[in-house]
């Protein structure tokens, strides 16, 4: 609970910051906005580190493929990852390299997935 209080506390203070800051020097709003994510990304690292650590330890527990919990952790790092730039970049007025992130990201999420995909349809062929 604390920690969602602290990101919105962030959250409301650096929109009080940035929309003052627009006023005078609007370049330097984005300073601020990558300044904010990134603290509140800091913020969430124990959190996420809980939740890989429980996957992990469920994983070694019901004898699921290690390589596969790594790849989809994988994966979701970087959708996160491309999520907060795409917003950036959408926040500084730049909608074009936003979609060219979020289509390469789309990409190499895809092309990441195959060994999943493959091993999936194999499970589904014997079972068939």
């Amino acid at each position: 609970m604390d920690e969602v209080i602290k990101i919105i506390g962030i959250g409301l203070i650096s929109l009080i910051i940035i929309i003052v800051v627009k006023q005078y020097k609007p370049e330097f709003a984005i300073y601020v906005s990558i300044i904010v994510g990134v603290l509140i990304l800091y913020i969430i690292m124990d959190k996420l580190r809980g939740i890989i650590n429980l996957l992990k330890t469920i994983s070694s527990k019901s004898g699921i493929n290690n390589q596969f919990l790594e790849l989809l952790l994988k994966i979701t790092g970087i959708a996160f990852l491309a999520e907060f730039a795409i917003n950036l970049c959408k926040d500084s007025g730049e909608g074009a390299i936003a979609s060219k992130i979020e289509m390469g990201s789309k990409v190499i999420i895809v092309s990441m997935s195959i060994p999943i995909i493959s091993s999936l349809l194999e499970v589904i062929l014997k079972l068939i």
